[in-house]
């Protein structure tokens, strides 16, 4: 399994400039989204919130919309996947 890297605080502002781009739309539907880590592999991980988590169209989403935002502002990162709900 691959660890997880701190995200600079540069790092951090480009991607949350990116996923607010999306978030207005998320919102609208009841739903939201926040960052869980950045893996080694430069894998961001996020987790759908609210009406997301359970839509049958958030890998849609995720793909179409989240990732594409955060890829074109923040090309170093690799891929965004979604996780469900953090298991303690």
């Amino acid at each position: 399994m691959s660890g997880t890297i701190d995200i600079s605080p540069s790092l951090n502002e480009r991607i949350t400039t990116a996923l607010d781009t999306i978030r207005p739309y998320l919102e609208a539907d009841g739903g939201d989204m926040k960052i869980i880590e950045l893996t080694n592999d430069m894998v961001l991980r996020i987790e759908l919130l609210g009406a997301c988590s359970s839509c049958k169209m958030s890998t849609m989403t995720l793909k179409a919309g989240v990732e594409q935002a955060v890829l074109k502002a923040v090309p170093e990162i690799k891929s965004v996947e979604a996780i469900t709900h953090m298991e303690e």
